[in-house]
């Protein structure tokens, strides 16, 4: 961030150092042009007196005077004697003995002619500029410039080296207590500083993490209240179970009533911390998808829903325990039953992935997905709780969920695990 300010900030000083120096050379071009054109111009002009008193003499004299420096000078007089530096006669020689004073162009330079009138007739009063005088310290102008613009773009390159770097080190503070925060640390908080931009979100970054502890706190206490509340309902079923006269059917149920316990007592666990990773243990991926399998089977024959079991004859390891494993897939399988109309097939895979995972595979046949699913939110109207909770288990045993349809028309979910051996 901090070259960025300072390639910025020079960019912009070259361009309005360009925008004011060259302007500048190209004017200092101009006036030292004009002031040697000037210079002949006033030299030609203090012989006219001398060409017209006739004294040939004195006129000698004096244009061999003027001519000790970089400029030539020649006096054309009318009887077609000429003094003074060696010249040839041109048509501009002859346009100017018409009366007419003027600056043309010569070769490597510029000449100006000067006609005066006598009793004679009209002699022409030649001063030849050459080109180096024409750019006489022109370059040593353009090389001032080119030396205060280095200057003025070092100064400028320093200053805002100095500024971004103040600026950059308020940004990577709250840069960096913003990924405190997003790790979950959310009693870092920023000193606000740098310009006022910069300090307003290091204000609100502190509200936000602030914030977000009450909201924690009042998630887990909605989840300690839920389960007292649950608890009664609970308890009561399981009085109504052990009063059952079959012993057979008061076995099942109290089953039923302890798969029920232990998974609202997951998802309690889970709502009151839900960054604490679950995969504290390894299970059995294959023994848990045919564990749920059967569990459900009962359900299905009840709503007559076809289903097929596809699991390996060998131990397919995965770093999640066997409790959180089968309350994902009791989540993904409670969609199913509740979101596809009776009757409707589906099939439960485990399988060895790609790059040493387990993909634990859940498929309807149902009408599918009605838009893409995203965590708190399904396609069919559910709340997504189901969907979030297998996704939450995936990641935090460093996997992940795919949802898609799938080749029986229906939504085909799929946990890819990372393998481990136990």
């Amino acid at each position: 961030m901090r070259r960025l300010f300072v390639v910025y900030g020079a960019a912009l000083t070259s361009a309005v150092l360009l925008a004011l120096l060259v302007p500048l050379g190209l004017t200092a071009g101009t006036l030292a042009r004009d002031h040697a054109m000037t210079a002949a111009r006033q030299e030609a002009q203090g012989l006219t007196v001398l060409v017209a008193s006739g004294n040939q003499a004195r006129l000698s004299e004096a244009v061999q005077a003027v001519n000790h420096g970089g400029r030539r000078t020649t006096v054309f007089l009318p009887d077609g004697t000429v003094l003074g530096a060696p010249a040839t006669m041109t048509p501009s020689i002859g346009l100017a003995r018409g009366g007419l004073a003027f600056t043309a162009t010569a070769r490597g330079g510029e000449q100006v002619l000067l006609p005066v009138g006598g009793g004679n007739g009209v002699a022409v009063i030649r001063t030849y500029v050459p080109d180096r005088m024409l750019s006489s310290g022109v370059m040593a102008t353009w090389a001032t410039l080119a030396l205060v613009g280095v200057f003025l773009l070092g100064t400028a390159v320093a200053v805002g080296a100095v500024l971004a770097s103040r600026l950059s080190r308020s940004v990577t503070v709250l840069a960096d207590v913003a990924e405190r925060v997003g790790a979950g640390d959310l009693s870092a908080t920023v000193q606000p500083a740098g310009p006022a931009e910069v300090s307003s979100v290091g204000l609100v970054l502190n509200g936000l993490g602030a914030r977000i502890t009450q909201m924690l706190a009042r998630e887990r206490q909605l989840g300690a209240d839920l389960s007292h509340r649950l608890r009664t309902p609970v308890t009561a079923l399981r009085l109504d179970v052990e009063a059952l006269a079959d012993p057979e059917e008061r076995a099942r149920m109290t089953g039923h009533v302890d798969a029920l316990t232990a998974a609202v007592d997951a998802a309690v666990t889970a709502a009151r911390s839900p960054e604490e990773p679950v995969t504290c243990d390894r299970c059995d991926a294959a023994r848990v998808v045919s564990t749920r399998a059967e569990f459900w089977s009962v359900l299905a024959a009840e709503t007559h829903r076809p289903f097929t079991v596809s699991a390996p004859g060998g131990a397919l390891w995965v770093p999640v325990s066997a409790d959180h494993l089968g309350a994902a897939l009791d989540a993904l399988l409670d969609n199913v039953f509740s979101h596809t109309p009776s009757g409707t097939r589906f099939a439960l895979a485990v399988t060895p992935g790609v790059d040493g995972t387990v993909d634990v595979v859940v498929e309807d046949a149902g009408p599918g997905l009605l838009e893409p699913l995203r965590p708190g939110v399904n396609g069919c109207g559910s709340t997504g709780i189901g969907l979030d909770l297998a996704r939450r288990t995936a990641e935090q045993a460093g996997g992940q969920v795919t949802v898609r349809r799938g080749d029986a028309g229906g939504a085909r979910v799929v946990m890819s695990l990372p393998f481990r051996e136990p």
